[in-house]
């Protein structure tokens, strides 16, 4: 008799975090940002990272109601660590992502980037 898989363990295993820059092309700021983020990625590659143009992915975005840039949001399917403004310091990142993140249940607006993401992952990827 074979043990049945526990449901509790697979969900675990299956969470992967994802992090996004929710930018914009036109921002310098962000522009800075990217070749940072792909430091950050190649140093926690057990994150996904993921770069999302709020302007070309509205449909997706517009309920974040961006109003700093870059904001950062840290979420997986279990809910979401982190989102706010962090400017292009790699260090900072690389910290936050490195420590304990309380979880909190995700919007819905988190729920659909993530699904779009997931969907679609070679359009957002930063680092694979």
């Amino acid at each position: 008799m074979s043990a049945l898989p526990n449901p509790g363990t697979a969900a675990v295993a299956d969470e992967t975090l994802w992090v996004i820059c929710l930018c914009a092309e036109w921002c310098g700021t962000c522009r800075d940002y990217r070749p940072l983020l792909e430091d950050v990625a190649r140093a926690h590659p057990q994150m996904r990272f993921a770069w999302v143009d709020i302007e070309d992915h509205s449909d997706i975005a517009d309920d974040f109601e961006v109003e700093t840039f870059p904001t950062i949001l840290v979420a997986g399917r279990s809910g979401t660590r982190f989102l706010g403004p962090l400017l292009p310091h790699a260090e900072t990142l690389s910290r936050m992502l490195s420590a304990t993140q309380p979880v909190q249940p995700s919007a819905p607006e988190v729920v659909q980037l993530l699904d779009a993401i997931e969907r679609s992952p070679g359009e957002f990827l930063v680092a694979d």
